[in-house]
């Protein structure tokens, strides 16, 4: 900054300091009486600006700051005395105000008084912004990419920098050789051009792999992104920041497989005018490295062999820093889980020989602690209660160890995860806090999210064809919490803060109707039971009938440890034959108009799986049997077992899974043709219709429904790209009481897309049948599909 403090009235100074000069040249040649020199001396000097009353105050140099919004930052004062330390302070306090360069102070006289002077330099505002030799961006594109617009406050560095993000924003789309110039003699006028010559757009022609020996080409492939394909159909451009990440990745591949010296280089061949590049990969792999010993220091809770159980390093296979990194959190997780909050673990590594290492893992255990007071804060719409039951059920609970593993403090612990998940917040963290022995409390700081919501949307398949999707949905609804009045009837707190959930969903289509709404009470009375009221309205055209359905539904599900359940639920339900034709079967006409129906249903299961959505491991099972009266009196037994099992993962953690699954089901006694079981179509027998596998009867051969049913199927999902894009490789198989064994081999695509509520299924199927009867109907393609909008 540039302060100044002008001479106070320099005429005068000057004056005053030509009698001095000529003073002192007369005491050279003569010397004066003291009463002589004292006259001399004497001479008056002009009165100085200090402690002098300020007549006013005044602002110069400014053009965009008003004097006002200057004047603000000033403590001197008209009618004051002036001080120049004050004055100082001001012009400093100016300086610092937006949008101004630098200030300064300077006084002059006025009569007895002194003006006050603040001088101040603004700072150049962009007034005009324009680019040229892109045709095809539109400039308010170019200018997002700059980091600042029109406006804004203007220098030469702020230009350079500009320059510099449109040079990255045009390497990251292709463009390696473009050239981002601007004007720099404009600046102070507030106008900056920006000359861009993007150069040629580099197509990725070829890219090999030199030196690699342990790592075939297809596995290295599969790290990159270097390549000139993607998915097989979209061309690749040369962006270099990709290429960088590239080597790091295949160096992170070789360490994974014990090569902990390799060292990886790129080389880049432009050809055909630099419109196109080949990238060499050049690898020099070194050693692999084994794990000879590995030793554990400082446990005395656990033994080695209770933490060495899980480890994935393992004496005599190859070491690597992401097996040595896992086992590290295997350690740390084993000793939070049971109460010690403050444990660290170190690891590293020795090298005994030629490739020989020793894995090494020092323990700090600390102080084990158990769970003092639980404070929930930041939680305005959803009530204590609804947190608090979901760390009952976990075990996290005044009194218990703190399992510091599920509240990890970071929000991506289990519990953590869960607690936002259940109630729908932005964020969940639980941290320990306070400092008596053996003891923290724990504080869960919750950061609340959209709870509620309406959705407009639309799916399709080959089994039910185009249906329509509006659904609101209120995942913390109350319904104690009643408005006190009717204009409070739509606010935010009406009806909120209980957790419970309410669907109301109308979705209308081309082949099948279903309009519904439920009610959901996760914790039944505080206890690990849900509670779900639902009813709904269903409407179908059949092959030889239309088929509505009018069902209420009460269920309760009781959660207990390790994934366990046990189902009870209750329907009554109408379903309405009518609209048959002429030639229809005749179990068709026996249940022709209403049919009224009342189940009881209880069952038992377990869930084991890591992810609800994609899972990669674990189990997930159930039995149920219904007992059904009513104008129909019958039973139905039904059990299914899905089975998940990582095959393999890639070098880019993607994992190719094993999915199998087991389905029967059989009528006791004897159940209208609208309750038994079909074949066929996605989630039953692929390759076959839906309902396509059924015994038959009437003069077209109209499916009426087995008595019982049993399907098995094996599915592998193999990454392709990412985790959203899978390719599928499944075998199904299934059987009911005619017709003998179905059998269907095929291929698929899994697409999976993301929402605010999870992810999407997107899959298209191509199935063959090896096994089949002469009355089935078969169909060689599905799909289904679900996209909001």
């Amino acid at each position: 900054m540039n302060y100044q403090c002008p001479e106070y009235h320099r005429p005068a100074k000057i004056l005053f300091s030509v009698i001095i000069l000529f003073v002192i040249s007369a005491f050279a040649w003569s010397e004066p009486n003291s009463h002589e020199q004292a006259d001399v001396l004497s001479v008056p000097q002009p009165p100085s600006p200090e402690n002098r009353i300020i007549d006013s105050i005044e602002v110069r140099g400014n053009v965009y700051l008003s004097k006002e919004q200057i004047i603000v930052a000033v403590r001197s004062r008209a009618g004051q005395e002036f001080i120049a330390a004050q004055a100082e302070e001001d012009a400093k306090r100016i300086a610092a105000l937006t949008g101004v360069e630098f200030a300064y102070y300077s006084v002059e006289p006025v009569g007895e008084k002194v003006k006050l002077i603040f001088v101040v330099k603004e700072k150049v505002v962009i007034r005009k912004l324009t680019f040229s030799g892109d045709d095809k961006t539109p400039t308010s594109k170019l200018t997002e990419k700059l980091g600042f617009q029109r406006g804004d406050y203007l220098d030469r560095l702020t230009a350079a920098s500009g320059a510099e993000n449109l040079t990255e924003h045009y390497n990251k789309t292709g463009y390696p050789f473009v050239k981002v110039t601007f004007d720099d003699s404009q600046i102070q006028n507030g106008i900056l051009h920006y000359t861009i010559d993007k150069g040629p757009k580099v197509k990725i022609k070829k890219t090999r792999f030199e030196g690699n020996k342990a790592l075939k080409k297809g596995e290295l492939n599969k790290v990159i992104k270097s390549k000139p394909k993607n998915l097989l159909i979209f061309q690749n451009y040369f962006k270099q920041s990709v290429l960088d990440d590239d080597i790091v990745k295949l160096q992170q591949a070789y360490d994974k497989r014990g090569y902990l010296d390799t060292n990886v280089e790129a080389k880049t061949n432009f050809i055909k005018n630099r419109t196109g590049v080949e990238i060499t990969f050049v690898i020099e792999e070194g050693k692999q490295y084994d794990v000879e010993k590995i030793e554990l220091t400082g446990n005395e809770f656990l033994t080695d062999a209770n933490l060495m159980s899980t480890f994935r390093l393992k004496v005599g296979q190859f070491y690597s820093n992401e097996k040595a990194e896992y086992d590290k959190e295997e350690i740390l997780k084993a000793y939070r889980q049971r109460g010690f909050i403050n444990v660290a673990v170190e690891s590293s590594r020795q090298f005994v020989s030629d490739n020989k290492i020793i894995a090494k893992f020092d323990i700090e255990e600390g102080e084990r602690f158990r769970i003092g007071i639980i404070n929930i804060s930041g939680n305005k719409m959803v009530q204590d209660k609804v947190i608090r039951r979901i760390l009952d059920e976990s075990e996290f609970k005044p009194g218990e160890w703190y399992n510091a593993h599920i509240a990890q403090g970071t929000g991506e612990g289990l519990l953590e995860k869960d607690v936002r998940g259940s109630v729908y917040s932005e964020t969940a963290v639980i941290t320990p806090a306070g400092d008596k022995p053996g003891q923290r409390d724990a504080e869960v700081r919750i950061k609340e999210g959209k709870t509620g919501s309406i959705i407009f949307g639309a799916g399709v398949s080959s089994t039910d064809g185009l249906i329509g999707q509006v659904v609101y949905e209120q995942r913390n609804f109350d319904y104690k919490k009643w408005p006190s009045n009717w204009r409070k009837f739509f606010s935010e707190n009406a009806f909120k803060g209980a957790g419970q959930t309410l669907r109301i969903a109308l979705e209308p289509g081309t082949q099948v109707s279903r309009y519904s709404v439920s009610f959901t009470e996760p914790f039944l009375k505080d206890k690990p039971i849900s509670m779900t009221l639902a009813g709904s309205s269903w409407e179908r055209g059949r092959e030889s009938y239309d088929e509505e359905r009018q069902k209420g539904f009460l269920g309760f599900t009781k959660r207990m440890k390790k994934g366990w359940y046990r189902t009870l639920a209750f329907r009554a339900e109408n379903v309405n034959v009518e609209s048959i034709e002429d030639d229809a079967p005749e179990e068709v006409r026996d249940v022709e108009g209403g049919n009224l129906l009342g189940g009881v249903k209880v069952g038992f299961g377990r869930n084991t799986t890591d992810n609800r959505f994609l899972p990669t491991k674990g189990k997930n099972y159930e039995l149920s049997y219904e007992q059904v009266a009513g104008d129909h009196t019958f039973g139905v037994v039904e059990g299914t077992y899905r089975w998940y099992k990582t095959l393999r993962e890639d070098l880019a953690r993607r994992k190719t899974v094993l999915e199998t699954k087991l389905y029967a089901g059989s009528i006791v006694g004897d159940a209208p043709l609208f309750e038994k079981f079909y074949g066929g179509g996605i989630g039953s027998i692929r390759g076959f219709d839906y309902r396509g596998v059924s015994p038959r009867s009437g003069p077209d051969d109209d499916p009426v429904g087995s008595d019982w049913i049993a399907t098995a199927s094996s599915e592998v999902s193999i990454p392709l790209y990412s985790e959203t894009l899978a390719g599928l490789l499944f075998v199904d198989t299934g059987i009911i009481e005619t017709g003998g064994v179905r059998a269907s081999v095929g291929i698929g695509v899994q697409i999976m897309i993301p929402q605010w509520f999870g992810p999407v299924p997107m899959r298209f199927e191509l199935a063959a049948p090896l096994m089949k009867s002469d009355e089935d109907d078969t169909q060689i393609f599905s799909f289904s599909a679900g996209a909001l909008f």
